[in-house]
């Protein structure tokens, strides 16, 4: 069956060799070059290595018809090859090729006396004395043509190298190739079997070859072959002479007695295996080996057509539907371009640092909390280049990138270099790449590329962020429409209200009874009224001047509300006076109050802090629940229409926040999962903002 199966593909490859020839001839004869004169001798070449394949697929490659016919072939590409060097008329001047051309004419013809006697002897031995000797003529032949090939290129012009490279290529690997075959039929005393259908197929390449040294545009065609193409032909060259030194020592040890030769084999099969096993599959070997091709065998080491694709494809492949890990889809993008197993994404908060944004397979958890100073952050925007953190370790830059990179950067062992994404000339996020698995250094070209790309990738972002901005403002105009109407409704609701109270002033029979009526509508109306004050601070209006208040009234008060309800336990009440407004603030601490019961058991208390730190007052709520993931206080807790409650409006912190914020004050947060959070209100103290402002005063006077 195997026997079937290799003739039936030995078949095929002959004859689609034929078939390549009989098309180079005719792509020669009929588009081939005018001007070149050895047209004619490559046809008849390709023609009589045609006949030669048909033979060969026919009758078998040693019988007496494939044997006439390779000689004929032969002679033809002895012709075609002599007539090469009419192109430049090299075959006038250099005498000496002809009786070279002559005397390798001269051993193919002896090969036609040796066929006619092997085919007349009967004798074994003379057989095999026959074939010997046809088979060293056959590299004798091969020989002396690669020769002569090497000479008709190397004494060409420049102009003449140009248009013959193609046809000195394919006839160096077809002469080439029938040198080994040649050599192996030799020294085996036997046609090589398992070439025999690799000969068809060089025959095929090298035809397809020496047509395309015909075409008209021969001096733009160049062998350029893809960095994959090269790397997998290199890795199948390395492979392949990993086999033969096996080989080889494995006939060695042949020689050695039985015993030794086992065991010594085994011993050498099982080294070789484990090397193959750990050395093969290893991602640093396989780069480092990449790396070594694209210094040695490439001018640029980026192929930028095949990394611009991969960067698109990397980029586009979320879609819509994932946008919000675009920024994850971002780092990663630029780390495949150096080889970089993750990264770090820092992106600007309110306070104008840079804090991480997102992740990529970063290899631990040690940045978590990092940020890059606004300072630092600037310096990066005004010198806008790539900074190669592993060299500031060794030898630091202090006018330069010792200031740009933080500390705490610099002592992290897997980051390796920072890449500002610069939309325009601001600064819209910095990107730490992580060390890649092997040794390898930053260039120029490397700085480039990481550079272009991250302009490209500040775009993006940029464009992200510009779209969820006009979505957020789209909702808020939303929420300003409904609201406007819901003020509308309970400023009619409060009109009626009075004018009830109004009439039953007036009509009502019972003095008892219209006391009542009259207590409880006013209340209705205060509420109404309350409400319709609260609503009003979602629209556009003129500020309410502040009133001194003390911190620790304000906390009293939100512990008595929510008494019936919750366990709230005030564990710190010190003298902290502010001004802002006493009824906003209590509102926005009665939310967060409320927040921390959402998040805690029935069981566990909140505790509210009331105290000074000299210059600001503080009130902390704190809980013992759930806590938030830092992906959440970063992209989530302050952002409208953004809630983790079933039915929420995802408005309250937000409102809670703008409301301190309108007082001068801050609203921090920090919340661990399964410890609980910490929110913490900060305002300046009356002494302290009467400090400031007098100081101002005389600033503005001194102006």
């Amino acid at each position: 069956m195997n026997d079937q199966v290799f003739s039936a593909f030995n078949l095929a490859a002959y004859l689609v060799a034929s078939a390549s020839c009989i098309a180079a001839a005719v792509w020669i004869a009929r588009a081939g070059k005018g001007v070149r004169r050895d047209r004619r001798a490559a046809v008849l070449a390709m023609l009589a290595t045609s006949a030669w394949c048909i033979c060969v697929a026919g009758t078998g490659f040693a019988s007496s018809f494939a044997q006439t016919m390779e000689i004929v072939r032969n002679l033809a590409w002895l012709f075609a090859l002599y007539r090469l060097f009419a192109n430049d008329g090299r075959h006038e001047t250099l005498r000496p090729v002809r009786p070279a051309i002559a005397a390798l004419v001269l051993l193919e013809l002896m090969q036609a006396g040796l066929l006619a006697a092997r085919l007349a002897s009967r004798d074994p031995a003379f057989a095999t004395l026959a074939f010997d000797t046809s088979a060293i003529l056959r590299v004798l032949l091969a020989t002396g043509a690669l020769v002569i090939v090497h000479n008709a290129y190397r004494g060409a012009a420049m102009t003449s190298r140009i248009l013959l490279r193609w046809n000195i290529a394919a006839m160096l690997a077809l002469w080439a190739f029938a040198l080994n075959f040649s050599m192996l039929a030799w020294l085996t005393s036997e046609v090589p079997a398992a070439l025999v259908p690799v000969h068809a197929m060089v025959v095929m390449l090298c035809a397809l070859a020496f047509a395309c040294g015909f075409s008209r545009s021969v001096s733009g065609l160049q062998f350029r072959p893809s960095r994959t193409a090269t790397f997998h032909v290199l890795s199948l060259i390395i492979t392949s002479g990993y086999l033969v030194v096996l080989v080889f020592v494995a006939r060695w040890l042949a020689v050695l007695s039985a015993d030794v030769s086992m065991l010594l084999q085994l011993g050498t099969l099982a080294a070789a295996g484990a090397l193959a096993l750990v050395w093969l599959p290893a991602k640093s070997a396989r780069q480092y080996l990449r790396i070594t091709v694209l210094k040695h065998f490439f001018r640029h080491r980026y192929d930028y057509r095949a990394e611009w694709m991969r960067f698109t494809q990397t980029i586009a492949q979320g879609g819509n539907a994932s946008d919000a890990d675009l920024p994850e889809r971002a780092i990663k993008a630029l780390a495949d371009l150096t080889d970089s197993p993750g990264g770090l994404l820092f992106a600007p908060d309110e306070g104008r640092d840079f804090t991480r944004a997102a992740h990529w397979n970063w290899p631990d958890d040690a940045l978590e909390g990092r940020s890059f100073p606004a300072a630092h952050a600037r310096l990066m925007e005004v010198k806008a280049a790539v900074v190669d953190i592993a060299v500031q370790r060794i030898s630091p830059d202090p006018e330069i990138e010792r200031v740009i990179t933080p500390p705490w950067l610099l002592d992290c062992p897997h980051a390796w270099a920072a890449v500002p994404l610069m939309h325009f000339d601001r600064l819209v996020g910095i990107v730490v790449l992580a060390r890649p698995d092997y040794e390898r250094k930053l260039d120029w070209e490397d700085f480039d590329m990481l550079e272009i790309v991250g302009r490209q990738l500040a775009s993006y972002l940029a464009e992200r962020a510009g779209q969820a901005a006009l979505m957020e403002a789209a909702r808020f105009d939303e929420f300003n429409r409904r609201m406007a109407f819901v003020m509308h409704d309970i400023k009619n609701l409060a009109s009626q209200l009075s004018l009830l109270t109004r009439n039953a002033e007036r009509h009502a029979d019972k003095p008892e009874f219209q006391r009542d009526m009259i207590l409880t509508v006013r209340n209705s109306a205060g509420k109404l009224e309350a409400l319709l004050s609260r609503l009003g601070r979602y629209v556009s209006g003129p500020a309410q001047p502040g009133t001194a208040f003390e911190l620790r009234d304000i906390a009293a008060a939100v512990a008595k509300r929510f008494a019936a309800l919750h366990a709230v336990r005030i564990v710190r009440a010190e003298p902290a006076g502010v001004i802002g407004g006493s009824e906003a603030l209590e509102q926005a601490l009665a939310h967060l109050v409320q927040n921390a019961i959402d998040a805690s058991s029935d069981d566990a208390p909140i505790l509210i802090e009331a105290y000074s730190d000299g210059l600001r007052g503080m009130i902390s709520v704190i809980d013992s629940g759930t806590g938030m993931t830092p992906a959440f206080l970063r992209d989530g807790l302050f952002k409208p229409f953004v809630s983790s409650k079933a039915g929420g409006f995802g408005i309250g912190a937000y409102e809670a926040r703008e409301t301190i914020r309108a007082m001068g004050g801050t609203l921090d947060v920090e919340s661990r999962i399964g410890l609980g959070t910490r929110f913490t209100v900060s305002l300046p103290l009356s002494a302290a903002r009467k400090v400031l402002a007098a100081a101002e005063t005389r600033a503005a006077e001194a102006a």
